[in-house]
Parts: C-alpha cells; sequence; structure tokens
C-alpha cells in the first residue's frame, strides 16, 4: 500500500497524473503522429491534459525540457491507459523521438492539506 491510497476522496479514489519531463524532442512525422493519436487514447480512461509543454518559469535549478501532466479519475486508469493497446501502438513513436522520463503520480482528495501527511508519516 502507498501512502497516498490511505487518502481517498468521497468516491474511494484519489486522482492520479501520467507527468512526463522531455527533452531534445525532434518535432518530425513521428511526433506529429503521435500527437495526433493520444487523445483517442485518452477518453477511455478519463484522461486529460493539464499541462502540455507550457511556458516554464524556472524558480530552482536548470529546466532544459517540456512538461507534460495529465490527469486521470484514479492511479489504476491511468495504469491502464498507459499499458493499453492503443497507447502502446504509439509510444515508440515518442520514445525513439524524444529524452524523456515518466512515471504516474497519485493526487490527494479535495481539501487536503500538507499536515494531513503527518498522519501517514507517523504510521496512524
Amino acid at each position: 500500500m502507498t501512502e497516498q491510497t490511505e487518502m481517498t476522496d468521497k468516491t474511494g479514489r484519489t486522482p492520479a497524473y501520467a507527468v512526463a519531463y522531455l527533452r531534445e524532442v525532434d518535432v518530425g512525422d513521428a511526433i506529429i503522429e503521435y500527437l495526433t493519436r493520444i487523445d483517442a487514447t485518452l477518453a477511455p480512461y478519463g484522461g486529460r491534459f493539464l499541462v502540455h509543454g507550457g511556458h516554464i518559469t524556472p524558480v530552482e535549478g536548470t529546466w532544459d525540457g517540456d512538461v507534460v501532466v495529465i490527469a486521470f479519475p484514479s492511479s489504476g486508469a491511468a495504469r491502464a491507459w498507459y499499458d493499453s493497446a492503443d497507447y502502446r501502438a504509439i509510444l515508440p513513436l515518442r520514445l525513439d523521438h524524444a529524452r524523456s522520463v515518466a512515471a504516474i503520480v497519485e493526487g490527494v482528495p479535495e481539501g487536503y492539506q500538507a499536515a494531513d501527511k503527518l498522519a501517514v508519516l507517523r504510521g496512524a
């Protein structure tokens, strides 16, 4: 059990996010195809873009790439999307034409406050 699974909303789920940091993107035919096809892969899993390479204003460290954040209703939905045949069919288009790292991150429920993390950290 992860720390966040103990913090759920009224539906019993926490939101989750697919987060990617992309550098050295070769914007050619493969990336164009990836971008034209990705939205259709998200829809069945309730995924939607929150951030898609918007302007970054660095306040700490060096940022030399683009950030992508896609919201999902749960970590299960995010993982099902990433593992889906439709997404797996287009994934090489990005992997072969960009340096990137990606992860699925569990979110927090509505009304969450930073101090709520103390109960999890203390094992309560």
